[in-house]
């Protein structure tokens, strides 16, 4: 396991650190001091490749942190991205990925929640509204024109007093965590609008941010979660744990 950091938007590594240790739980784990808010990484994966048996390590490919609270850049579909060689599963891709895919960013975690709880409403008296975050506020006259489309535009007071109008006590949100653009979707000049493509269950997806800039993207997710339950509204996020952008063995090793 090699843990892999990079500057920016930079493509080439700035430095390679193999991991040693694991914890009891079976994770990898490494500290680094030096290590600030900003921090763009990957990991490369060795071991066996023998997919007869379930094994397809593949240390050419750059891999997301699965549990990576942000992500940046975008995924190029080229070929490199797959760890098989073309149509034929079974054989090994030794093509560097890291050019083509996006990067795991290190997250400032500090945030004021103080009091905050959700509103915990009897499920006898819950309305759930489902909304798609980029739709929803898109659409709204009322919501600013500079908010339309993001989670600030969610936590608007137009957005706010409109749920309230229509007696709902819950959003559930459609997809909100990072997702990519399936490649079929991308070759016909399409994009994936509901999110059920997921590369990162954990991290918000930044298309929703209301300004560019990664660090301050989940502080601004807080935020929206804050503002909605203080509104009295409890906040659902809709998850389908086996819509991923893998897809299966013959999709792109991410």
């Amino acid at each position: 396991m090699t843990l892999c950091l990079y500057e920016h938007d930079n493509r080439s590594e700035t430095i390679r650190i193999p991991l040693t240790a694991k914890s009891s739980d079976h994770v990898w784990h490494v500290y680094l001091s030096q290590v600030r808010p900003g921090q763009r990484y990957g990991y490369r994966v060795d071991g066996p490749w023998d997919p007869a048996n379930g094994h397809r390590f593949n240390p050419a490919k750059l891999l997301l942190d699965p549990y990576g609270k942000s992500f940046a850049g975008p995924l190029e579909w080229n070929d490199a991205v797959y760890g098989h060689a073309g149509s034929d599963d079974l054989v090994k891709d030794d093509r560097d990925s890291a050019p083509f895919v996006p990067r795991s960013v290190v997250v400032d975690t500090a945030f004021t929640w103080g009091d905050d709880k959700p509103p915990l409403t009897p499920w006898h008296e819950t309305v759930i509204y489902e909304a798609h975050v980029k739709g929803f506020t898109e659409r709204h006259p009322a919501v600013p024109g500079e908010l339309r489309g993001s989670y600030a535009g969610l936590m608007s007071e137009a957005a706010i007093d409109h749920l309230k109008s229509l007696g709902v006590t819950a959003v559930e949100l459609m997809p909100v965590h990072q997702f990519v653009t399936d490649h079929v979707l991308e070759g016909r000049g399409l994009t994936n609008y509901w999110g059920y493509n997921s590369i990162g269950f954990f991290a918000p997806d930044g298309r929703y941010a209301s300004a560019p800039g990664v660090r301050d993207l989940v502080a601004e997710f807080k935020t929206m979660v804050k503002t909605l339950h203080r509104s009295g509204l409890e906040v659902i996020l809709d998850v389908v744990y086996n819509h991923t952008a893998e897809g299966n063995h013959l999709g792109p090793t991410l």
